[in-house]
């Protein structure tokens, strides 16, 4: 699947958001994407997650695993497709962790999977907690990656396999430097860390 296709989809479900956002990170920017948005079609979703799942078809996978709550519908695709077991982490006090019984087994594979990757911060701590559990990350996969300059696409390193379907350019302000907090555009948070 060729990324202008990724992208058109997006478009298309009105996962393209245009506005003043708060990121995760804390800064600003004038455009989010919202995976959500395409991820209320079943078509899109599986079209999407068959395109990652090609990617590791030949690697041994255990378990999928994704971040609450942008991972978990593409994780659950995903290990739909390639038939293995998935879990999701979520955010308790500030830290990411395995609630509802789920666990991560010493020496599992796991995949760990994110709807976009613009920090990395949550696809991290999701690395972290295989880490942590003995466990060893075959890789990362991500539908977009927001590239700090356009065309870069080599993104953040994980330091494992990193399979990205779109990369679009990331234009972020720091709130002191924001032009569209001086032309008082109301803020809006549209993610789930607080």
């Amino acid at each position: 699947m060729k990324e202008e296709k990724v992208l058109k989809i997006f478009e298309r479900c009105g996962g393209i958001l245009k506005g003043h956002f708060l990121l995760s990170s804390g800064l600003h920017s004038p455009d989010y994407l919202q995976a959500a948005k395409v991820f209320q079609y079943p078509e899109y979703a599986t079209l999407i997650s068959e395109e990652l799942a090609l990617r590791f078809k030949r690697e041994k996978i255990d378990l999928v695993i994704g971040p609450a709550i942008g991972g978990i519908l593409l994780s659950f695709e995903l290990g739909r497709i390639l038939k293995k077991r998935t879990i999701f982490a979520e955010r308790e006090e500030g830290k990411m962790r395995l609630r509802r019984g789920f666990s991560i087994q010493k020496g599992e594979k796991c995949l760990v999977v994110e709807d976009v990757i613009t920090t990395g911060a949550s696809t991290k701590e999701v690395l972290d907690l295989v880490r942590e559990n003995k466990a060893e990350a075959v890789g990362i996969a991500a539908i977009i990656e927001r590239s700090k300059e356009p065309l870069i696409k080599s993104g953040v390193d994980f330091g494992v396999r990193k399979e990205v379907l779109a990369h679009i350019p990331l234009i972020t302000y720091s709130e002191k430097n924001c032009p569209l907090c001086k032309k008082k555009v109301p803020l809006i948070k549209p993610g789930s860390r607080r």
